[in-house]
This record gives C-alpha cells, sequence and structure tokens, in this order.
C-alpha cells in the first residue's frame, strides 16, 4: 500500500452498501444485460454450420461428445436471441420457412388462422388487441404467400414491431388451449395455481421462458410435429430427444440447451 494512502482511503470492491436499495440494483443490471443482448444478437441468426457448435464446446468433454453425434443428422443451426421468446421465435421461423417450401401447409396454416380469432374472443381474450396481433400475422401469411422466401421471413422475425406480434399471438393460442384442457392440463400445473392463474403469469406475458407445457399446447392446437433435441448433462452420448405431439412426424428440429432453443436443420 502506498505510504500516502490511509487504510480509510483504500476502496473495498463489492462492499455491500446498506444505502443501495439492492432490488433496484439487480433490476438494473438485467436491464443492463438484456440491453446488450438486443443490440449485440439477432432475433433469429444466419444459417451456421454445425462445427460452430464444436468450437464452441471445443473444451467441454461432456457437451463436445454430445454434438459429434448430431453431426450425422443435422447439418446447420440458426441460434436465436436468448430473451426469453427464443422458443417461440425459432419454432415460428422454422414453421414460416417450411411453409414456403409446402405451400399446402401454408394454406392450412392460414384457414386455421382465419378462424382462430373468433376462438380467442369466445374465450374472453380482449377483441382490441387480439385483433391487431391476428391481422399482423395474417399480413405476414399473405405475405409469404405472394412472395415468400426464406430471405423475407428472415426481414419477417428480424423486425421487432413485427416479431414481438406474431410472439404475442402464439402465446394467446398456447393459454387458449391450456384453458380449453384445463382439466388435464391442471395436473401438470404447481404451485396450486389454476391452469388460468398459470396462463396470466407464465404463459401469455412476452419474455417468459416456454416449457413443456407451452410446447404441447402449441404443437397440439396448431397440429404441427417439432422435435426437441436436448443437449444437457445427462448420462450417455447420446442426445435426447422428445417428439411433439408424440404421435405427428415432426419437420421442425429444435435444439434444448438449458433455458434456450435454436433451430436445427437436418443434413
Amino acid at each position: 500500500m502506498d505510504n500516502n494512502q490511509s487504510p480509510e482511503s483504500e476502496t473495498k470492491p463489492c462492499e455491500y452498501d446498506p444505502n443501495v436499495n439492492q432490488d433496484e440494483l439487480i433490476m438494473a443490471q438485467e436491464k443492463q444485460i438484456a440491453e446488450e443482448i438486443k443490440a449485440n444478437i439477432a432475433m433469429v441468426g444466419a444459417l451456421e454450420g454445425l462445427s460452430s457448435l464444436e468450437k464452441e464446446y471445443s473444451n467441454d468433454p461432456v457437451y463436445s461428445s454430445k454434438v459429434v453425434t448430431l453431426l450425422p443428422k443435422f447439418s446447420n443451426v440458426r441460434r436465436t436471441r436468448p430473451d426469453g421468446n427464443c422458443f417461440l421465435r425459432g419454432f415460428i421461423f422454422a414453421y414460416l420457412e417450411y411453409c414456403i417450401y409446402h405451400r399446402d401447409e401454408l394454406e392450412r396454416f392460414k384457414k386455421y388462422l382465419e378462424g382462430s380469432k373468433d376462438e380467442l374472443f369466445k374465450m374472453g381474450f380482449p377483441e382490441f388487441t387480439t385483433e391487431d396481433f391476428h391481422d399482423m400475422f395474417m399480413q405476414v401469411v399473405n405475405d409469404l404467400e405472394g412472395s415468400g422466401s426464406v430471405g423475407r421471413v428472415e426481414a419477417i422475425i428480424n423486425d421487432a414491431g413485427t416479431s414481438d406480434y406474431l410472439v404475442v399471438y402464439l402465446r394467446l393460442l398456447i393459454s387458449a388451449h391450456l384453458q380449453k384442457n384445463a382439466e388435464f392440463f391442471s395436473f401438470f400445473i404447481e404451485g396450486g395455481r389454476t391452469v388460468e392463474e398459470f396462463c396470466k403469469q407464465e404463459v401469455e406475458p412476452m419474455y417468459r421462458e416456454c416449457d413443456h407445457l407451452h410446447i404441447v399446447a402449441l404443437t397440439a392446437a396448431l397440429g404441427v410435429g417439432v422435435r426437441v433435441m436436448y443437449l444437457d448433462r445427462g448420462e450417455g452420448a447420446a442426445v435426447a430427444t422428445h417428439d411433439f405431439p408424440e404421435d405427428k412426424e415432426p419437420f421442425i428440429h429444435l435444439l434444448y440447451r438449458p433455458g434456450h432453443y435454436d433451430i436445427l436443420y437436418k443434413a
């Protein structure tokens, strides 16, 4: 220590200050992290070779060995922004991309969307805002129906205003399906909450992460097959898989890592 510096003037890092509101400090830090993610990570990124995952986990033997087992089956990955909406953005990007090459599926989805608004009205969702979200979804589908391309899907999903409207409407569809089938889903909700309470707290708000129930509800409501590959620290080198719904052939593939989803492309 400098001879001219007294102990009292020495700075003590990370010292607790009782005059600082710790909750506000945590919220400010979380906001800063969210802003950094927003500024630096696209909602859905460019197509990457799966080798990028190999490099990412080159110093992690558990994850690295599991990524190797994916290489014969999958060739590419698209990363999504880790903001709590990653599953929904990944899902809708992959689904619209699939619809570009399968016009019959795009027409089926369009018919489903056309009828979904009135179903939400019947369940008591607010008409004014619900109609706005629905209209945006219909505009996107009509756009892709006329001049659809993967580049157009990229532009749509990476436009904040449009993308957020699509995510909100998907959340409403999930909520509606859960509530219409409340008797069944009530057995899977913890904390003594009703299905309606769960939807208000965990489904409808933006940036709330999707769990197993969200995926079950969305894929069942839309009739769309999704396979999730679970990259985690579970035993063995094999990557666990789960198909939603279990009786439907999946054509969307998502990679799950704890708390996050990205899009996978078959080799």
